[in-house]
């Protein structure tokens, strides 16, 4: 526990020095030349204490009421521009000073205690730092509403982390006022002045015109702070149990097949499908049988490289005692829906059984976190062998026989050979296309509207790796539907680039300006191959999509 908060007070101070204070820093330095001692203060308590509550409660709390994501980023910024009044016209600086009149220690105009936590606490609201996995895992445990003790102490010492050294900037800038007799003979010109300045900063924010120069300077390697051990204590945060089973096994001797613990049932399932009368199973009644845990989720094209294996292993063996149970775990809400589930499952071939894990109930149980993982279960019910990713094959279907040799097998079939496509060069990252989670879109002169229809303009040049919206697009949380004049355009490097689909529709595809095909989407969302190289390949790829059609995620291989 001391260490996770070591970290996250160092972290909370590497900040500081990286690229992602560049929005902060400057409205410090400039609220902190006007007023008082107690002012420089003010601003960063109101800024620490705003940020570290925001961090902590306000997905809950807007996700609650039904609020949009960003309004605590608006909230700031709109408290910024009204402090930056404050400081421009004394009327108004008086009007923001007057209901905390008792709190004031200075009698300089929209220079006192009450406006210096207002600026801070604008400053805590709109803040984004590079929080890395810190942060990362209070959010996720803040969304699935799992907050604790070790989330609310880890959020201070973050805190505290930034506030630090902001304190000490801050009275550093008083010093510096103090001993500049300029400013004191032309304070009220300060004041102004500084209040244009946090305005102006207050619109860079709003407009993201400082996302792109964060973006382009290093983030002085946030996540190096994260040891195995921290971020093992860091799932246990997020919400989810710790994933004993890898972390046995990466303490392991390295003795063939070692006991990494009992198996978690099945919990929370909400359908079975593959089984008889579509009944549920249980691992009590699976006793005696060897057993593979797969979670995956049908529209993930890692899962779907994977899934080959798993169903030869499945159609070799079953018939000497094995069982594979695919937990389907949605990462979208389409993939809530069971008929989606059993038409990709029947679209990609499988026969094994298949859980309908809906509430990520057996995928908390396992402490899992990827899409796919594989668990192998033993006779007795204790895991003997996990596999979280892609690839390595062979060494889970050693395993699998070795586990029905020791339950008696004598006569088992030659391994399989379906060949391992798992990509081995780099490729372009997973790019979301709905607002939850569109880290690689680059219309930064078009801030994406939430839940709205708007009309976007293609940046020229488009980076490599990066997407954008071009045209009308109304984007979801989860996915953007296209609008008249829709189209999307991807700097790609791969072998193969698919896209998930929904709706009904085309979408006609071109590649460094030659038409290549044109997919007709239709039925439940799907994954889609846009384009299939014969090697690895980078290039503009540009997708013009008929009305109505639902884009989700590009991945690639």
């Amino acid at each position: 526990m001391l260490s996770l908060l070591l970290v996250g007070f160092v972290a909370g101070v590497v900040t500081v020095i990286s690229p992602c204070v560049l929005p902060v820093l400057p409205v410090v330095l400039a609220g902190g030349t006007t007023g008082g001692r107690r002012r420089a203060v003010a601003i960063v308590a109101g800024l620490t204490i705003t940020f570290a509550a925001a961090t902590l409660l306000g997905v809950v709390v807007l996700s609650a009421l039904g609020l949009p994501q960003d309004l605590l980023t608006d909230i700031g910024i709109a408290l910024l521009l009204l402090l930056a009044l404050g400081l421009i016209i004394e009327p108004i600086g008086a009007l923001i000073e007057r209901p905390f009149a008792r709190l004031s220690v200075t009698p300089k105009v929209g220079a006192g205690t009450a406006s210096g936590v207002l600026l801070g606490a604008g400053l805590g609201l709109g803040f984004a730092p590079c929080a890395g996995p810190i942060l990362t895992a209070i959010t996720v445990s803040a969304t699935r509403h799992h907050l604790s003790w070790t989330s609310a102490a880890l959020t201070i010492a973050y805190a505290a982390g930034v506030a630090v050294p902001l304190l000490v900037l801050a009275l550093s800038s008083q010093r510096l006022a103090a001993r500049w007799s300029a400013i004191r003979t032309h304070a009220r010109a300060v004041r102004q002045v500084s209040g244009v300045f946090i305005g102006a900063m207050a619109i860079l924010i709003a407009t993201g015109a400082l996302t792109s120069i964060q973006d382009t300077v290093p983030s002085l390697g946030l996540n190096a702070l994260v040891t195995p051990s921290v971020q093992t204590q860091l799932n246990r945060i997020d919400g989810e149990k710790a994933n004993t089973f890898v972390a046995n096994q990466q303490k392991s001797d390295a003795a063939k097949l070692p006991k990494l613990g009992k198996a978690a049932d099945f919990t929370g399932i909400t359908a079975w499908l593959n089984t008889t009368k579509d009944a549920p199973l249980t691992l009590a009644a699976l006793k005696g049988k060897v057993v593979l845990v797969d979670f995956w989720t049908y529209s993930c094209i890692n899962c779907r490289r994977s899934i080959p294996h798993v169903e030869s292993w499945y159609q070799r063996y079953h018939k000497d005692g094995f069982v594979v149970v695919g937990v389907s775990a949605p990462e979208f809400a389409f993939e809530h829906v069971v008929s989606n589930v059993a038409a990709g499952a029947s679209s990609l071939g499988i026969t094994y059984p298949i859980a309908i894990d809906d509430n990520l109930d057996t995928w908390t149980a396992y402490g899992n976190n990827s899409w796919p993982a594989e668990y192998l279960i033993d006779q007795h019910g204790i895991v003997r062998h996990t596999a979280i990713g892609e690839g390595d094959y062979s060494t889970t279907e050693a395993d699998i026989r070795a586990l029905l040799v020791a339950g008696g097998a004598t006569r088992l079939p030659p391994p399989t050979d379906v060949p391992n496509t798992v990509p081995t060069l780099p490729t372009t990252p997973e790019s979301y296309l709905g607002y939850e989670s569109a880290y690689y879109a680059n219309n930064i002169d078009d801030t994406l509207a939430q839940d709205a229809p708007k009309d976007y303009t293609l940046p020229t040049p488009l980076p490599a790796d990066l997407v954008a919206y071009g045209g009308n697009w109304d984007v979801h949380e989860q996915e953007a539907t296209a609008g008249t004049g829709a189209v999307l355009e991807l700097s790609f490097l791969a072998t193969d680039v698919y896209l998930v689909l929904g709706g009904h529709g085309t979408v006609a595809v071109s590649v460094n300006g030659a038409a290549a095909t044109t997919i007709r989407v239709a039925g439940y969302p799907d994954l889609y191959t846009l384009y299939a190289g014969s090697g690895e390949t980078s290039g503009l790829l540009r997708l013009t999509v008929s009305p109505g059609v639902r884009a989700y995620d590009f991945t690639f291989g």
